[in-house]
């Protein structure tokens, strides 16, 4: 009782409004070509007028990062989780063949706390920067009684472009087409339900939690480049499920992905998790990527062309599995 104000009631307008100040310089550095409002409108306008479409589809997405949010709180490290926003809805955006035009964050917390935030927004920024899209916008919402005072929680939301005859959904795909894999940076944003109750808060202090806060792989760029040379019937990002769940997203019915387990090189932090907490393999390939972040299914005739391009560009891709007639799960051999 007593309470006569907004700032009494736990929501500081002054103070959100100079968080928004002081990064609108590094949101700005993100703007590509259509950008056409300032931030802190109603509404972010992006034209596609610099964009040369014959028929356009827009492909759109949105994620969070889950409980990662609490190790980085555990290790007060939060410009990681940024780049890890982005990267989970661009990298949905660009399996479809889309380009990524801009992106959105929502922020929501129980108190504002500008320095932790300001490290947040900058790999939000570092994560645009690298798929090549426009943070045109977002929301910072202060819900004391909704959210702990030290807690928060982040979404984004993502927009790209396509053209309609282009549009990869795997439709292509038949027998005898082949997977390829490509490398993960670890765990990227799944899975961190299980590990936090594998591991205690001192384990997860030490050096095993900062390899567990790498944070998750942009692929908008290479495969966007590797579109313009190879012909690519299908496409999925590696998240939530693992290879188990998220490839039979892409095929059609009839198709089974037979996957060979020894193909690639799964990182140590992998067998770390499973050995703890002595976790059946079935269990690992459904719950974390297994060091494949990202899987394209090609015709058997220009998989080795892909690789090598792939290999060319720096990048750790193998040939992980063929597609075999079936009833549309994955065989793990």
């Amino acid at each position: 009782m007593g309470v006569k104000t907004y700032k009494e009631a736990g929501v500081d307008i002054e103070a959100a409004d100079k968080f928004i100040q002081k990064i609108v310089p590094l949101i700005k550095t993100t703007y590509q070509p259509g950008v056409l409002t300032e931030i802190g409108g109603f509404g972010g306008l992006f034209s596609l007028q610099e964009y040369s479409f014959t028929d356009p589809v827009l492909v759109a997405s949105t994620d969070g990062v889950g409980t990662k949010l609490l190790l980085a709180e555990l290790l007060g490290k939060y410009d990681t989780i940024g780049l890890d926003l982005v990267a989970m809805c661009v990298d949905d955006v660009v399996v479809c063949g889309a380009k990524p035009l801009f992106f959105l964050d929502y922020i929501a917390t129980g108190k504002l706390d500008p320095a932790k935030l300001e490290d947040f927004i900058r790999g939000v920024v570092k994560g645009c920067q690298i798929a090549e899209c426009a943070l045109i916008g977002g929301e910072t919402a202060e819900l004391p009684g909704l959210y702990e005072r030290e807690k928060f929680d982040v979404a984004g939301f993502c927009v790209g472009i396509v053209e309609r005859s282009k549009i990869i959904d795997g439709h292509l795909c038949s027998p005898g087409d082949v997977v390829i894999g490509l490398a993960s940076s670890g765990l990227h944003s799944n899975g961190y339900s299980l590990v936090r109750r594998l591991f205690s808060p001192d384990e997860l202090r030490s050096s095993l939690g900062e390899e567990l806060l790498t944070p998750t792989r942009i692929y908008t760029p290479l495969v966007l480049k590797l579109l313009n040379r190879v012909p690519i019937k299908a496409m999925a990002h590696i998240t939530g499920g693992g290879l188990i769940d998220n490839l039979p997203r892409v095929v059609p019915r009839g198709v089974t992905i037979e996957i060979r387990e020894q193909s690639w090189l799964v990182p140590e932090i992998f067998s770390s998790v499973q050995k703890r907490g002595n976790i059946e393999k079935k269990e690992m390939f459904r719950t974390f990527n297994m060091g494949i972040g990202l899987a394209l299914i090609v015709s058997p005739e220009v998989a080795e062309s892909a690789i090598q391009i792939l290999r060319g560009e720096g990048e750790k891709a193998w040939e992980i599995g063929r597609l075999i007639e079936g009833d549309g799960s994955v065989l793990i051999i």
